[in-house]
């Protein structure tokens, strides 16, 4: 194998790698699409049997709302991430805070210094 057909090997697999990528994206976009099972079964055929045509004409027509529905995802998966972390950190109020300090102090962990410093955070 000479340089030239380990070049053409690396391009044509790069162009199948991204023609992968778009298939599946598509088909994840037409099984995430409210529209009807009959119009999501046909085109699947049509990707079948015309795959390189099917994928442009899905991006030509579809393309907008594939965006809004990819964006929509993104944006709902991110507010669900940031409700976990504040649900997992807790956000304890500043009385919970002072009081958590206070079992600290009176048990010998910190001293008064940390105390003072800890109450003036909580009540910042």
């Amino acid at each position: 194998m000479d340089f030239w057909d380990f070049f053409w090997l690396l391009v044509w697999s790069f162009f199948f790698v991204a023609y992968l990528m778009i298939l599946f994206q598509v088909l994840g976009d037409l099984f995430r699409d409210d529209m009807s099972g009959w119009f999501k079964a046909l085109w699947v055929i049509a990707l079948i049997v015309v795959p390189f045509l099917a994928l442009l004409l899905y991006l030509i027509v579809r393309g907008r709302g594939m965006a809004e529905r990819q964006a929509s995802s993104v944006r709902d998966m991110r507010a669900q991430a940031d409700a976990h972390i504040r649900d997992v950190a807790g956000t304890a109020s500043a009385t919970e805070q002072i009081a958590a300090a206070k079992g600290l102090l009176d048990s010998g962990a910190i001293t008064s210094a940390e105390f003072e410093q800890i109450k003036r955070k909580a009540l910042a």
